[in-house]
């Protein structure tokens, strides 16, 4: 049986709890994967990344403080991804590394399906102004909020 090898990337890392989430979905679909938490230094998210995916790592999930230079380190960018100018889901093909935001879409799809809190015409605030918070704002707009207001520590990175 082949399983695939996936990771989430970060600095700090141990707190996430992706590994559990995605070993629950895969026993939920009959997939076999392996899918751990690994610490990049923070001057070596690249070469960890590289590392992984060279030792038959298929993909990976990026967190903080990495989901800019995963932006940059993507060969392709999907439309959101692009739009956030971060990524926090990478795809390792032949010769290119393909990046992904799913930061928005998750949380509007929890927000309006699982949670039946419908955005339109509300008044929403986002706090933060990194990648999570860029990855949200434009499945937020696209949501038709009434006013999107965006709050941060530095105003700079709020505009």
């Amino acid at each position: 049986m082949m399983i695939d090898r996936y990771a989430v990337f970060g600095n700090p890392v141990s707190h996430s709890k992706s590994p559990l989430i995605h070993a629950e979905f895969a026993r939920q679909t009959g997939q076999h994967i392996d899918y751990t938490s690994l610490l990049a230094p923070l001057d070596g998210f690249a070469a960890a990344v590289q590392a992984f995916r060279e030792s038959g790592g298929k993909g990976a999930n990026v967190t903080v403080p990495f989901k800019e230079e995963a932006y940059r380190l993507a060969d392709t960018l999907s439309a959101r991804a692009t739009a956030a100018r971060a990524v926090n889901t990478l795809s390792f093909h032949e010769e290119n590394i393909a990046g992904d935001n799913t930061d928005g879409v998750g949380l509007i799809t929890d927000l309006q399906h699982n949670l039946d809190c419908e955005i339109r015409d509300k008044r929403v605030l986002l706090v933060g102004a990194g990648g999570a918070a860029r990855g949200a704002m434009l499945p937020l707009l696209d949501a038709q909020p009434q006013q999107l207001v965006i709050a941060n520590r530095t105003s700079l990175r709020a505009r």
